[in-house]
């Protein structure tokens, strides 16, 4: 480990920084709308407001988990911290769409500047059989950024403006690079020759497969112009990603990502399993909020709201799990989280109709919320346990990619679901896309509530069966090794800051 004094001090101030980053990832749909009349645009390009951050938050994350081990973390995180915060104000300011497209593209490469670095730091100052309580509070924080983000978004869209969804991150911002600067230690450096053919293939191909991905649905997965084609982009993506991995499998220099990382089996696990929960956390709610909207007649606030008690559970119970995990085998608490989940979201799915009472929907969201603790915490302290130092970063960008693309495979996949289900329930209707409410001009006639809550009922099937395949790859997880090579006893301060979090 890290001659760190005071580890728990410094990952309270990265861990504003990613509450951030997750905030900003949820809080600018709830604004569209608004953007769109505000900046005189249509909902194409208004997508692309999110999918412009997206891509530019995943591609480059291999890449700037390696040059957190190059560089050090501190110094990265601090680079991304300035670039995402000055793009907010750049957002905030920006007088058309395209101006705003483009702020956004810098505000995700500043994202996955910061984004590796948080569990990097984690991994070298805190010991393995001691990580568990810091991946707990990292999956605190996502758990109330998921409340947060969209419920902070209808407060300030409707109290002050959709341009205050950016400006927020700039105070934000400042606190969080001021207590970063003086209190996340400069770790060791370790020094790599960067693998310039690894970076270039890695780029593109990460690039076309998100890309086809992401924008499928917006081109109908057919023709984008000229010869180049959705499926086109996404077989090219695949093709260019496998070279990738070969080059990596030869390069006799230092290659950008260590294969011999996955000889660790947890590590390979823990990274499928992450990608069923990108999938699954960004897929579910889409059918969710528009059947609260549409069918239930719910202000973007109030569907928001109805994540209260997943929020609140997640939050106060992620740092226990955490302290747990450091003692029982943590393959059981998450194939039991991931369960959960699959579970309440089945239980969503039959709650999905017209005359169901709305205060029924807040006990599938309270055992999401049980959930939701059981998963950030013992998936991250699994990947990261056996990394060396040397290693840190660029397991970190490899963990944070798989989910990032998991996440994109989910955004696609429920978008083409909901509209098949939508065509089958409402064949007279339904002609439009689910982000123009299925063709109904923002208003869902009486008569179709029920095909419409059943369309997306069957839509959310999809994430819980997915989360089912996490839990059975989380089953697979290896017995966690007695921890050799860390300093033998932990440091006095290491436990007296453990003990304030109890």
């Amino acid at each position: 480990m890290e001659n760190v004094s005071r580890p728990w001090p410094a990952l309270w101030s990265l861990v504003i920084g990613f509450f951030m980053i997750l905030i900003d990832t949820t809080i600018v749909s709830v604004a569209n709308p608004r953007i769109m009349e505000g900046l005189d645009t249509d909902i194409n390009a208004v997508i692309w407001v999110t999918s412009a951050y997206l891509l530019a938050y995943a591609v480059p994350l291999l890449v700037t988990g390696r040059l957190g081990d190059r560089f050090g973390p501190k110094r990265l995180y601090l680079a991304g911290l300035v670039v995402f915060t000055l793009a907010s104000l750049w957002c905030g300011l920006s007088g058309n769409v395209e101006m705003l497209i483009a702020a956004r593209v810098l505000q995700g490469l500043g994202a996955a500047l910061m984004t590796p670095q948080t569990m990097a730091v984690i991994t070298r100052i805190f010991p393995p059989d001691r990580r568990g309580a810091a991946m707990g509070l990292w999956g605190a924080t996502a758990g109330v950024a998921t409340l947060v983000g969209p419920i902070l978004g209808g407060v300030l869209v409707d109290g002050l403006g959709w341009e205050w969804i950016f400006f927020i991150n700039v105070p934000i911002g400042i606190v969080g690079f001021i207590l970063a600067w003086r209190l996340v230690p400069s770790l060791t450096t370790h020094p790599h020759k960067f693998d310039i053919p690894g970076v270039v293939l890695s780029a593109v191909g990460l690039f076309l497969l998100v890309f086809g991905l992401q924008e499928g649905e917006t081109y109908n997965w057919g023709t984008i112009t000229g010869p180049v084609t959705v499926w086109g982009l996404i077989i090219s993506g695949v093709v260019v990603l496998v070279l990738f991995v070969g080059w990596q499998a030869i390069n006799k220099g230092e290659p950008l990502l260590p294969l011999g990382l996955f000889k660790d089996r947890n590590f390979s696990l823990a990274n499928i399993g992450i990608t069923t929960v990108g999938f699954t956390v960004t897929a579910f709610g889409l059918p969710l909020i528009f059947y609260y909207q549409m069918v239930r007649d719910m202000t973007p606030t109030q569907s928001a709201l109805m994540m209260v008690p997943l929020a609140l559970i997640s939050g106060g119970l992620a740092p226990v799990v955490g302290r747990i995990i450091d003692r029982v085998n943590p393959k059981y608490i998450t194939s039991a989280g991931l369960l959960l989940m699959a579970v309440a979201l089945f239980w969503n799915s039959a709650l999905m109709h017209p005359d169901t009472p709305v205060w029924l929907f807040l006990l599938p969201s309270a055992v999401l919320g049980f959930a939701n603790a059981g998963i950030w915490a013992p998936l991250s302290s699994t990947a990261t346990r056996n990394l060396p130092p040397r290693q840190a970063g660029a397991g970190a960008g490899v963990y944070n990619t798989t989910r990032q693309i998991g996440a994109v495979l989910g955004s696609a996949a429920i978008a083409v679901l909901m509209q098949a289900r939508l065509a089958a329930e409402l064949p007279a209707a339904a002609g439009g896309a689910p982000g123009e409410a299925g063709g109904f001009g923002g208003q869902l006639p009486p008569a179709l509530h029920e095909g419409f809550s059943t369309a997306m009922g069957q839509s959310i099937m999809l994430p819980a069966a997915v989360i089912v395949l996490g839990a059975a790859v989380a089953l697979f997880f290896a017995t966690p090794k007695a921890v050799q090579g860390w300093g033998g006893q932990r440091p006095a301060a290491d436990q007296d800051a453990e003990a304030t979090t109890r």
